[in-house]
């Protein structure tokens, strides 16, 4: 019953999975978690900024520094560099170019890989292997290579086959590190093979069967802990820190997510099983990292990037980790860290078992054989006389064999993200340890994204707060590498175009005690100089600095707030602008020292974020305006106004008009003031609405004259042209043909006869008695004709409508075209001939009697003062 239920309930379960992942996302985090950085500085304001790159190599993703900090090595595509860490700007840069062979792209692109991206050599590993040497492997084309370098000349030795040590793809996940003249890595090393965490000598790796120890493991980063210095006589640990898919694992630790973020650990002087797990890791165990928020069940599955910060104690140490949600549409992005106490005990704890090889896993209650599986040599087995894994007895090879994953996940430190963004994409970090003016010890994290940001944040107990973030690169590409330098107080990012290398901090960046006291940086403090690196001073007692509340030491100084001045009229509108350079402050405005309150319909003021907006300004809105940024319950000036309304100038005198041109009557002067000069009378049709319709009507005028003119000129020139290239001629010109070609243009013209006509509008009058003779008419020229255009007879031409009065403005009809009329896809202008008979009234008349018509029949309302 149970077997035929549980199709059911695995239909539930992934129907409830994705109810809940639909509802949760996006969700509102806490407040303290959805961090928003203070300052956002774009890349044209980043100062200090130091760039490498040397064509054509890209991908600039494998950094190394040295222990000293002088020397700051680069693997590229097919390319390794050797930088001054203190400038990488500075020549001469040393440079090894390793491109792959013809021979061998040629023989990656019949692999079916893509030749613009994967068939290159692209470094992959590169570290101190001793004191004269380093390590190299590059991907050679989809043939592993590796190589010794010369630091002193910067030269390679002849490349080995790295198979086994370095991945075959550009982006496959990968990493490694020499510990001893040791290497260990963790890829998917070979084609078609399964990944693996593997030592170059003697050999070891992961087993297969009968338990896969890995399932389609994705690598992320690797991290030795020295724990030899216990008093255990315990064996130094490598971690490895990777995506796994769980397959179909139900039990809890797994919370039915299809990935997880896992860490395993194996002991450094593991030399394998003697006939047992022969070649194979004795030490190998896994457990899951889980970031999560338990108040909504959320968790973060994708491990993207990890940190190991050393604390005084081997137990101290702490784990930063990025997680994403592994969702292709959505970006989000968690910060986590864990401490390995935590993960040590979860190692310590149950162990899970399954008996079908990878699914259906729980928890393991059997009994345990000694010593426990999948510890190091310490003190207590060495007593027992066993001294190195070969030396195990078989039925604790066997069961580490069976079991390789623990039963308890490990929980973040703080039990839930330091930080969770919902807009951002963060790809690799790196972590600093900083020692504040007030004795503690400050984590300083610098985070890049996936659109070239990094972002600089501190932590304060528990609360992560961003003080910046920058803007790499003009356009977006990700940050593929994050690498601090102490003895050089730079930071160097990778990117596929090149390096950057910027200072820790840029103290200078900020102008006034509250900005530098509430950036909560802890490399700057406040001094009379300004903000200052506070690793450039010995004497630091009359430094100010604020990590913890981020409020407080600026009491005793004065920051001088820059004032404008501004005047304005009655019932005008005047925006006073304040930019707030932090992204968490909000503006307060106070008038007169007394603090605007309300910002309703009936107030007359808007606030936003450009500034204060007073609408219709009155007399009693005179005064000075400050603005201040008001962030973490400090009030910070930013910028005062001086703003003065005058009031409205007096309007101007009544008219009374005896009739339309009649002058105002002045007013009889007083005794209390002085007489006013007598004005000028002023005619009614100069009023200022009339001035206005006047002035449109003439606008009106002229742009018409304009247009019919154009067009009159266009339609002559284009007629005189082509009578003058001999296609077309006008009817009157027939006369200058010889005698003998009179007749020919005769049949011509009964074959083919075009007129233009003076027609009225309605197609029924000819305005100013225009004779037939007087007609203008396009006649064929010396174009060619059908043969039977002869014998065939024109139409009758239709009889002249007698010439009606045209009562046109006199001097007009002359000049202008009656009408312009569309006929048979052809458009004709229509000139019409004066006789010079008619009398038209004249042009001051007319315009007198259409300006009387438009006050007649108030075409236009009285326009508002502002616009005239």
């Amino acid at each position: 019953m149970k077997a035929g239920r549980s199709p059911l309930v695995r239909f539930l379960l992934l129907l409830s999975l994705g109810v809940s992942m639909a509802a949760a996302y996006p969700f509102r985090p806490p407040p303290d978690l959805d961090v928003t950085p203070r300052v956002t500085i774009f890349s044209s304001s980043v100062h200090s900024r130091k760039r490498f790159a040397s064509p054509p190599a890209v991908n600039y993703s494998t950094l190394s520094l040295e222990a000293d900090g002088r020397r700051l090595f680069i693997g590229a595509r097919e390319a390794a560099f050797s930088l001054d860490a203190s400038d990488i700007e500075a020549v001469p840069a040393l440079t090894i170019v390793w491109e792959a062979s013809p021979e061998q792209k040629q023989q990656c692109l019949l692999k079916g890989k893509d030749n613009k991206t994967e068939c290159f050599n692209h470094i992959r590993f590169l570290q101190r292997f001793n004191a004269t040497h380093l390590y190299m492997c590059g991907t050679y084309a989809f043939r592993p290579l590796c190589a010794y370098i010369d630091t002193e000349n910067f030269l390679m030795s002849r490349p080995e086959e790295g198979r086994d040590k370095c991945p075959y793809g550009p982006t496959t996940g990968y990493t490694g590190l020499i510990v001893d003249q040791e290497l260990f890595t963790a890829s998917q090393y070979e084609f078609r093979r399964f990944p693996d965490i593997r030592r170059n000598s003697p050999t070891l790796k992961t087993e297969d069967a009968p338990t896969r120890w890995l399932n389609e493991a994705n690598f992320v980063g690797s991290a030795l802990v020295r724990e030899s210095r216990s008093t255990l006589g315990d064996d130094d640990k490598i971690y490895f820190f990777f995506n796994e898919g769980v397959g179909q694992q139900q039990s809890a630790a797994s919370g039915a997510h299809s990935r997880v973020a896992r860490v395993a650990r194996i002991c450094k002087g593991d030399r394998g099983g003697l006939l047992t797990l022969q070649k194979r890791w004795t030490s190998f165990l896994k457990v899951r990292l889980a970031c999560s928020l338990p108040e909504y069940d959320f968790y973060f599955n994708e491990l993207r990037s990890i940190f190991v910060m050393p604390g005084d104690a081997t137990r101290d140490t702490l784990f930063y980790a990025i997680f994403g949600l592994g969702w292709k549409s959505v970006k989000a992005s968690a910060l986590c860290r864990f401490s390995l106490s935590d993960i040590q005990d979860a190692f310590g704890g149950p162990y899970m078992e399954t008996q079908d090889s990878g699914s259906n896993w729980k928890e393991y209650t059997g009994k345990i054989p000694e010593p426990r599986p999948g510890t190091c040599m310490t003190d207590a087995t060495r007593a027992r006389g066993i001294n190195v894994s070969t030396s195990l007895p078989d039925d604790v090879l066997n069961f580490v064999r069976r079991h390789p994953l623990m039963s308890r996940q490990v929980q973040a430190l703080d039990r839930h993200p330091l930080l969770f963004r919902r807009t951002t994409d963060y790809t690799h970090m790196a972590v600093i340890a900083v020692l504040g003016l007030d004795g503690l010890q400050y984590h300083v994290l610098y985070m890049g994204t996936d659109e070239g940001w990094l972002h600089k944040a501190v932590l304060v107990e528990t609360q992560l707060h961003i003080i910046e973030e920058l803007q790499l690169f003009e356009e977006a590409q990700p940050v593929d590498n994050v690498l601090i330098s102490v003895q050089q107080m730079s930071v160097y990012v990778g990117s596929p175009s090149g390096v950057l290398q910027l200072p820790l901090s840029d103290c200078g960046r900020y102008a006034s005690c509250y900005d530098c006291i509430l950036a909560r940086d802890p490399h700057c403090a406040w001094s009379r100089e300004g903000c200052v690196d506070v690793t450039h001073y010995t004497d630091k007692t009359s430094l100010i600095q604020d990590i913890q509340q981020g409020n407080r030491g600026c009491d005793n100084t004065q920051d001088v707030v820059p004032t404008r001045s501004r005047s304005v009229r009655v019932g005008d509108d005047i925006l006073l602008q304040c930019e707030l350079s932090s992204n968490l402050a909000v503006p307060a405005w106070t008038l007169d020292d007394r603090e605007l309150h309300g910002y309703g319909l009936s107030s007359g003021f808007r606030t936003g974020t450009d500034g204060l907006l007073v609408i219709r300004a009155r007399l009693d809105q005179s005064g000075r305006y400050t603005c201040y940024a008001v962030e973490n319950q400090i009030w910070v000036g930013v910028v005062a106004y001086n703003v003065t309304v005058a009031p409205e100038p007096p309007p101007p005198p009544t008219e009374e008009p005896h009739h339309r041109y009649a002058a105002a009557v002045p007013p009889a002067p007083s005794e209390e003031a002085p007489a006013l000069a007598p004005q000028r009378p002023r005619p009614q049709l100069l009023s200022t609405k009339n001035m206005e319709a006047l002035y449109l009507s003439l606008i009106t005028i002229l742009g018409s004259l304009c247009v019919v003119l154009s067009v009159v000129l266009f339609y002559l020139g284009f007629c005189l042209r082509v009578g003058n290239q001999g296609k077309y001629s006008l009817r009157n010109a027939a006369a200058t043909y010889p005698p003998e070609k009179q007749n020919h243009r005769k049949k011509q013209r009964h074959s083919a006869h075009l007129e233009l006509k003076t027609i009225s509008g309605n197609g029924h009058s000819i305005c100013n008695g225009v004779h037939s003779a007087g007609f203008l008419q396009i006649v064929p020229g010396e174009a060619r004709t059908s043969p039977n255009a002869e014998s065939a007879a024109p139409p009758p031409a239709p009889p002249l409508p007698a010439a009606p009065d045209c009562n046109f403005p006199s001097g007009l009809s002359a000049t202008l075209p009656s009408v312009l009329r569309r006929m048979n896809g052809n458009s004709y202008v229509l000139l019409a001939q004066s006789d010079g008979d008619s009398v038209a009234p004249s042009f001051s008349d007319e315009l007198n009697r259409m300006l009387e018509k438009r006050k007649r029949t108030q075409l236009m309302p009285r326009p508002d003062e502002s616009s005239v």
